[in-house]
C-alpha cells in the first residue's frame, strides 16, 4: 500500500486493503498498490483516480470560493486602475514632449512655406496618419518590399493563428477580411493542435528531470520544493533560449533595436500581446527577408510551445494554483480527458504498465482511503516514492 500526506509517500508491499474510514482531524490517504507476484510496484494512481482527487480538495474548498471571489473581483478591478495611474505617469509626460516638439516643427514649416496654408497641411497629415493606420508608408525608401509579398504574407499569417497579431499590416480589402475571419477561425485550432502535441512530447523529457531530481533530493525536500525547484529550472531555460538569446541575436539584426527593445519584443510577442511597436524584419534593405520572415515564426511557435509548457508545469503544482481557490466544484467531479491525457505525463513518475503474455499493457487499479496518523510498522519501508527508483520489468518473451 502506499501512504500520502502532503505529498510525502512511502510504500508498504503485501496484500491489497479495501476499506474506507472517515475520522475528523488529520489523517493519511492511504493508496493502495497491487503487486503481481514478485513484488513489482506498479502503477501508482490512475488517472481518473487523480482527477477525483483534485475534484475533492476543489470540492473542500468550496465554502470559501464565493467569498474568495467577492475579494478577488474587485482586487482584479483595483489592478486594472493601478495599472491606469501608473502608464499615465510614466507615458504621460514622454506624449506631451513628442506633441511639443511636433507643434514646433510644425510651426517652422509653415514659417519656412508660407505657400502651404494650415489647412492643407492638416489634411496632408490626415492622409499620411490614415495609410499608415492601413500598414502602408507614406514616407520614401523605408522598405524595400511591399508589405503583399511572399515573405509578409506569411509572416501575417503566423501572427493570424498564432493569435499574435501586431496590426502593423491588415488586410484592406473586403475580400480580404472576410478571408481572414476565415482563415482564422481553421487556423487557430490547428495550431493549438499543434502546440499541444508538442508541449505532450517535450513533457516526456521534462517529467524524467522531475523524477531524477526526486531520486536525488527526495531524501532530503518535500515533493512540493522539488517540483518548485524542476519549474524554475525548466523556466531558466525557457527564459534563456526564447528571451535572452533571440533578444541578443534580434540587437544585433535589427537596426535601432537595444538589448531592452528586443527583449521587450520577445516578451510581447511570446505573450501573445503583440503590441506591433516593435516588428523584426521590417528595416529597408533587409537582408533574405523572407527567410528571415519564416525563421521568424518558426521562432514565434517554438517560444509559444515552451510558454504552455511552463503553463502546464505551474498549474500541476496545487500549491501555487491559486486559481482553485476561485472554484466552486461539484459533488461528482468529472474528468477531463485532454487535460487529464496532458497531466498524465506530469507527474512525480512516468507511469507504468504491467506486459501480460499477451503483449497487451493493462492498467492496475488504485484505490483511496483514509486511516488516522500512526506510527510505521516495522515491516513498512517508509523510504519516499519519490525517491525510489522504479522497477524494470523485462519486456515479454
Amino acid at each position: 500500500m502506499l501512504l500520502v500526506r502532503h505529498g510525502c509517500c512511502r510504500i508498504q508491499r503485501g496484500h491489497n486493503i479495501l476499506q474506507e474510514e472517515e475520522e475528523e482531524g488529520d489523517h493519511w490517504e492511504q493508496i493502495l498498490l497491487t503487486t503481481h507476484g514478485t513484488g513489482e510496484v506498479v502503477p501508482l494512481m490512475s488517472e481518473d483516480e487523480e482527477e477525483l482527487h483534485l475534484g475533492k480538495v476543489v470540492k473542500q474548498r468550496r465554502p470559501y470560493a464565493n467569498l474568495l471571489f467577492t475579494l478577488y473581483f474587485p482586487l482584479y478591478w483595483a489592478y486594472l486602475f493601478l495599472g491606469a495611474f501608473l502608464f499615465s505617469q510614466i507615458e504621460g509626460p514622454i506624449e506631451d514632449a513628442f506633441i511639443s516638439v511636433l507643434k514646433r516643427k510644425r510651426a517652422s514649416f509653415l514659417a519656412k512655406h508660407p505657400c502651404v496654408s494650415d489647412a492643407e497641411l492638416e489634411d496632408l497629415i490626415v492622409e499620411i496618419i490614415t495609410a499608415n493606420n492601413r500598414g502602408v508608408s507614406a514616407a520614401r525608401n523605408v522598405s524595400g518590399e511591399p508589405n503583399w509579398s511572399f515573405g509578409q504574407s506569411f509572416f501575417f499569417s503566423s501572427t493570424i493563428v498564432t493569435t499574435i497579431g501586431y496590426g502593423h499590416v491588415h488586410p484592406l480589402s473586403e475580400g480580404g477580411k472576410i478571408f481572414c475571419i476565415i482563415y482564422a477561425v481553421i487556423g487557430i485550432p490547428m495550431t493549438f493542435i499543434l502546440l499541444t502535441a508538442l508541449v505532450e512530447r517535450i513533457l516526456m523529457p521534462t517529467t524524467w528531470l522531475l523524477y531524477w531530481l526526486n531520486s536525488k533530493l527526495g531524501h532530503l525536500y518535500q515533493p512540493f520544493n522539488i517540483r518548485v525547484f524542476h519549474l524554475s529550472i525548466v523556466g531558466s531555460i525557457a527564459l534563456l533560449l526564447f528571451m535572452v538569446f533571440p533578444a541578443f541575436i534580434f540587437a544585433k539584426l535589427e537596426p535601432g533595436w537595444d538589448f531592452l527593445d528586443s527583449l521587450y519584443y520577445c516578451f510581447i510577442s511570446l505573450t501573445t500581446i503583440g503590441l506591433g511597436d516593435y516588428i523584426p524584419g521590417d528595416a529597408r534593405e533587409q537582408p533574405m527577408r523572407p527567410f528571415y520572415k519564416v525563421c521568424i515564426t518558426g521562432y514565434l511557435l517554438l517560444g509559444l510551445t515552451f510558454v504552455m509548457l511552463i503553463l502546464h508545469l505551474y498549474n500541476d503544482i496545487p500549491q501555487l494554483n491559486l486559481g482553485l481557490y476561485l472554484l466552486r466544484g461539484s459533488d461528482t467531479p468529472q474528468a477531463d480527458p485532454e487535460r487529464m491525457r496532458l497531466s498524465g505525463t506530469g507527474g512525480v513518475a512516468p507511469k507504468y504498465t504491467q506486459q501480460q503474455h499477451n503483449d497487451q499493457p493493462v492498467r492496475q487499479n488504485v484505490k483511496v482511503v483514509s486511516r488516522p496518523v500512526d506510527s510505521p510498522s516495522p515491516e513498512e519501508d517508509t523510504t519516499p516514492v519519490h525517491a525510489q527508483m522504479p522497477p524494470i520489468i523485462p519486456p515479454a518473451q
